[in-house]
């Protein structure tokens, strides 16, 4: 295996060996002209980041400034939101689902690296993938560490530090995150806390 295959295996890695480096260079540059595009230019955005990021749904909106290793390893699916200092670290796969929302400053990071002061002095790394699932909202300056899964019909409180699983259909927060309770059919009549809907076509 060279260091790209053990990087994308989950293998601890020298991310300055067999064109990696090189590989981070193409991709900075993809995500400069990304991050400084004009407001009005819509259309070019859309495309750059379509072209930075590994797969997407046909509707995705990503704010900018918006930061990422490769861009490739990361998959996004339908109505994916991304708002202001998104940073991903995709060393590994970030495979994200349909209907995700992520808040300001939200950070994926599937890099890391060893404990121990003389293994970390080596140089070697490692990349452990990350899945978040449908219908997850991720709060403002939440941290996802490596390895994590999240399910399905999440809400992630802000300023979260999630480094173990969270199951579907939760809400979960704090460092490190934990779940607090299910989100239940009675959730669905209000906005925000205990401030119910004035409205009738939030049902859907």
């Amino acid at each position: 295996m060279n260091q790209k295959e053990r990087m994308l295996a989950g293998l601890p890695y020298k991310a300055w060996l067999d064109e990696l480096p090189e590989e981070r260079m193409e991709n900075k540059k993809k995500v400069y002209e990304f991050n400084h595009c004009r407001p009005e230019e819509k259309q070019k955005s859309d495309e750059l980041i379509r072209a930075i990021l590994g797969k997407t749904g046909k509707n995705i909106n990503v704010e900018a400034p918006f930061q990422c290793d490769y861009g490739k390893n990361i998959e996004v699916g339908e109505n994916f939101f991304a708002n202001y200092n998104c940073t991903i670290l995709d060393v590994g796969k970030v495979i994200i689902g349909d209907n995700v929302q992520f808040a300001p400053n939200v950070a994926i990071y599937t890099a890391g690296h060893p404990i121990h002061p003389e293994s970390r002095n080596t140089g070697y790394e490692y990349g452990i993938s990350i899945t978040i699932g449908n219908n997850v909202w991720l709060g403002g300056n939440v941290v996802v560490n490596p390895g994590v899964h999240i399910g399905d019909n999440v809400v992630i409180g802000a300023g979260s530090v999630v480094t173990k699983d969270i199951p579907d259909n939760v809400i979960a927060v704090g460092n490190p995150c934990r779940v607090i309770r299910e989100i239940t059919e009675e959730d669905r009549k209000y906005y925000y806390k205990n401030h119910e809907f004035d409205v009738e076509d939030y049902k859907g």
